[in-house]
């Protein structure tokens, strides 16, 4: 009885492995987790990309919106700059610079800029108790298992909540912070990247 659940265990394996294979060949997998990887900042909490040429791009991030379910997608955002939040009700730092991206989102948004959350690790009731108590005005896509962060690139930490990182109008990733943000943080990024060429 033993050797044959071992046995299964190894085929379950191999299987998951094909299939991983499979998923990873072709052009399609070019364009499902784009060109952007990660890489490990040696404690840096600010990580910038330039000159604008030498950025990598983002997957197709794509999930259901936290208050409407209705499905969102990056591509709706073309040529805007793109601010992604990673965060949760129950992440503390995240309660101190909701309100900073709400303020910098209402400040900026009239330049082509959008802010994009992404919920995880929640209960969409406490989810949208938080976006509701704090009068939040951009999305989010509801994603409690995180799988929508296999689009932010290979290595991405999705350990780290909150983390925000920065699409300039190509979608390609300008910066990166693996910390709460404060308004006069991330506001001048954000204003220098709306006004590349």
């Amino acid at each position: 009885m033993h050797k044959s659940r071992y046995t299964v265990a190894i085929a379950a394996a191999l299987t998951a492995v094909l299939g991983v294979s499979a998923c990873g060949s072709g052009r399609d997998a070019v364009t499902q987790s784009g060109s952007f990887d990660f890489v490990s900042p040696g404690g840096k909490t600010e990580l910038f990309y330039d000159p604008p040429d030498s950025r990598g791009t983002i997957g197709d991030l794509t999930g259901p919106a936290l208050m409407t379910g209705d499905t969102i997608r990056i591509s709706d955002y073309a040529g805007k700059v793109v601010l992604i939040n990673v965060w949760g009700s129950w992440c503390a730092p995240c309660r101190m610079e909701t309100p900073e991206l709400e303020q910098v989102f209402a400040e900026t948004q009239s330049l082509g800029v959008q802010f994009l959350g992404i919920d995880v690790r929640d209960s969409k009731q406490a989810a949208q108790d938080f976006v509701t108590a704090r009068g939040v005005t951009y999305p989010s896509i509801f994603d409690p298992s995180m799988r929508s962060l296999l689009a932010l690139g290979g290595h991405y930490p999705s350990s780290v909540v909150p983390t925000t990182m920065v699409l300039d109008r190509k979608h390609r990733v300008a910066a990166i912070y693996l910390k709460a943000l404060l308004a006069e943080d991330i506001k001048p990024v954000i204003e220098r990247i709306a006004a590349e060429e």
